[in-house]
């Protein structure tokens, strides 16, 4: 491989992490994934312990946004006296509240995979009992469906909405 190839995939590899940091809070990218052991039980305590520090992670960076926003909307609030300039910040701040309100709403769903894991319940297809899958786990850790349920529910949701 030439050395202009390397360096580009390099520095693609280096400016990943930064743009994921970005994107919100919802990115959990910081986390080595599992790599299971041949003849490996599936949602051993390892397994487990894997999931349940990525979920704390990620409620962790999910809590830490919620107080940027108290603190953000504390600091910003001002009553502007030209009603456009106050609207403009009325919808800015609507606009986050209603992303805490989502945010809000996955922590629940956080703690929710938690309970699972403590159950261990974890890892397995509420619709069907399969495994789900390591890989799926660590793309969308609050999954509760093998990927073949969710497909097939999601179709019958397109369905019903027409």
């Amino acid at each position: 491989m030439p050395r202009a190839a390397k360096e580009t995939k390099a520095t693609k590899a280096t400016k990943a992490p930064k743009a994921a940091a970005k994107t919100g809070s919802l990115e959990f990218k910081n986390f080595e994934p599992y790599k299971p052991k041949r003849g490996e039980k599936y949602m051993n305590e390892q397994q487990r312990a894997h999931f349940r520090s990525i979920l704390l992670n990620w409620k962790s960076d999910l809590m830490q946004e919620v107080d940027r926003t108290v603190s953000h909307m504390k600091d910003e609030a001002a009553n502007f006296p030209d009603p456009a300039d106050r609207a403009t910040q009325e919808e800015e701040f609507s606009l986050e509240l209603r992303t805490r309100d989502r945010e809000r709403k996955l922590i629940k769903k956080i703690d929710s995979t938690m309970e699972l894991i403590d159950s261990n319940d974890y890892g397995y297809c509420e619709a069907c009992g399969v495994e789900i899958g390591i890989q799926r786990l660590e793309a969308r850790p609050t999954a509760t469906q093998c990927i073949d349920c969710k497909t097939l529910a999601e179709i019958k949701e397109r369905q019903e909405m027409g």
